[in-house]
């Protein structure tokens, strides 16, 4: 749910997608499936209100398919967040920026969707609607200036994924329970703790470096390392891509519009 900077591959009309030549160029298929991501995030968060107005006797969007749709959502706009930084850096390797330089960009945009975080714990607070402590935009701002020392590595960022996709198993498995919320950033969390969104680095900094890993892996300085054919122009596609390029400002205002909706349709009490 990142806004970075991505170069697009363009190709000859009925061939495949050629590599990348200028940063400010945007890769299609990545951006298609972040709007994918947001489909069914406005998806899972329509059948989420209604949930909680009780609209619809029976609808539990913590299980079954509607689990499904949740954790598709969550882990691909965080595994596109990591491979996304792969593609800035490329990006400013081609220009010839320096690595201090690099970092000062990625502390600016990782601030940047951290505010956005804090405001949506605000709002959440005020309204009273539930509790955001550490969701996903807190985690992708931070991970996008914590990862920055990785962004050069491969295996390594694969091996850190396992590493926390375990430890997050085991502090789930284990009960593993403190008594106090300063730690709930970090994967521990009281007992009985509940929050509308959560998002914690253990293990969810793990898919952000695994993005990093695919990001490497399949775009090697920013370009591809497979051929593709080229449907940026397929009308679908570009409607899909269009969310993908605006997923920010969609994430922080498609909630209030569900709302505003249910409320003239009569479905929202507030």
């Amino acid at each position: 749910m990142t806004i970075s900077t991505q170069p697009q591959s363009k190709s000859k009309k009925g061939s495949p997608a050629a590599p990348p030549r200028a940063s400010s160029q945007r890769l299609w298929e990545i951006d298609t499936l972040r709007g994918m991501a947001v489909i069914t995030m406005i998806i899972y968060h329509l059948g989420w209100d209604l949930y909680f107005f009780g609209a619809v006797e029976g609808l539990d969007p913590f299980h079954g398919i509607w689990f499904i749709i949740q954790r598709y959502t969550a882990i691909s706009f965080v595994l596109l967040a990591g491979l996304s930084l792969t593609l800035k850096r490329a990006a400013l390797e081609r220009k010839q920026v320096p690595a201090s330089k690099q970092f000062v960009s990625f502390l600016r945009q990782g601030l940047w969707v951290f505010m956005w975080g804090m405001v949506i714990s605000l709002i959440m607070r005020v309204t009273g609607v539930g509790v955001v402590h550490f969701g996903v935009l807190h985690l992708i701002g931070f991970s996008i200036i914590a990862a920055f020392p990785f962004l050069r590595f491969k295996w390594l960022n694969l091996a850190l994924w396992v590493l926390l996709f375990v430890l997050g198993g085991v502090i789930l498995r284990q009960q593993i329970y403190v008594g106090t919320l300063w730690l709930v950033w970090l994967g521990f969390y009281p007992m009985f703790y509940s929050a509308a969104d959560y998002f914690p680095l253990i293990p969810w900094f793990g898919v952000v470096l695994l993005g990093v890993f695919f990001g490497n892996l399949l775009y090697p300085a920013g370009r591809r390392a497979f051929l593709l054919p080229d449907w940026s122009n397929a009308a679908p596609v570009r409607g899909v891509r269009f969310l993908g390029r605006h997923s920010l400002p969609i994430y922080l205002l498609h909630q209030p519009v569900l709302f505003a909706l249910l409320y003239l349709l009569g479905i929202a009490r507030f």
